[in-house]
């Protein structure tokens, strides 16, 4: 569901009253261990994380000035989502991800390319996912992502 929102407060403000504590902790756990040189901003209608035009001018290759996201978070209709790119382009990222959290989880992963779907907010992995925004720097996602940019 996008919103139209224009700042991440306004966003969750939004929310559906039993939405917002989970996406406000999702939003702590991330941007609690997401490396320097990420900005959040407003993008696709979600939370979203990104390098910044300032350190990657390119940008993402949809459209013109638009930053590079990694990670975006959003509710959706049915579940509240942790849109996450890395796991999409980096076959290492997604096997530490899965094993950790099967370890951690006692439900099954709901997971798309680079979508965790979570249909409980109280089952969500806040831990597991700040350490997921922690495992890369804005310099290895453009490195990742010019690399999947190449084949």
């Amino acid at each position: 569901m996008k919103s139209d929102a224009k700042s991440p407060e306004e966003y969750i403000a939004s929310l559906p009253e039993d939405r917002r504590e989970p996406v406000a902790k999702l939003r702590d756990a991330i941007r609690g261990n997401l490396p320097d040189g990420f900005v959040e901003t407003m993008g696709y209608g979600m939370l979203t994380y990104s390098v910044p035009l300032s350190t990657y001018p390119p940008g993402y290759h949809v459209g013109k000035n638009v930053p590079l996201g990694l990670i975006s978070v959003a509710s959706q209709k049915h579940f509240v989502a942790v849109y996450h790119m890395g796991v999409y382009a980096d076959p290492v990222l997604l096997d530490w991800f899965t094993s950790e959290y099967k370890k951690r989880v006692p439900t099954k992963l709901d997971m798309g390319k680079s979508c965790i779907r979570f249909k409980k907010p109280c089952e969500i992995p806040f831990d597991l996912i700040g350490e997921l925004a922690s495992r890369l720097t804005p310099q290895a996602w453009i490195d990742l992502y010019e690399k999947a940019r190449r084949k």
